[in-house]
């Protein structure tokens, strides 16, 4: 059986809310940076202004495959 209450990529949405405001590139930026910041991981929070069309389609992709953040979060 699939394991419940997995990981949860912005702020503990669930997988499907969390993949709809990954598809809307100015929802995935702030929270791509505010949780960023949560992490405690500055580089990747500036870096996620600084290159955000790149971060929206790694998020996007590891929303996809992995249900949470994983490159620089």
């Amino acid at each position: 059986m699939a394991k419940k209450g997995g990981k949860r990529a912005y702020f503990g949405c669930g997988w499907l809310v969390s993949l709809i405001l990954a598809i809307i590139p100015v929802t995935n930026i702030i929270l791509g940076f505010a949780t960023r910041l949560t992490r405690g991981h500055i580089l990747g929070a500036i870096l996620n202004l600084i290159l955000c069309p790149l971060f929206w389609i790694i998020d996007l992709v590891t929303i996809i495959v992995s249900r949470d953040l994983k490159f620089l979060a």
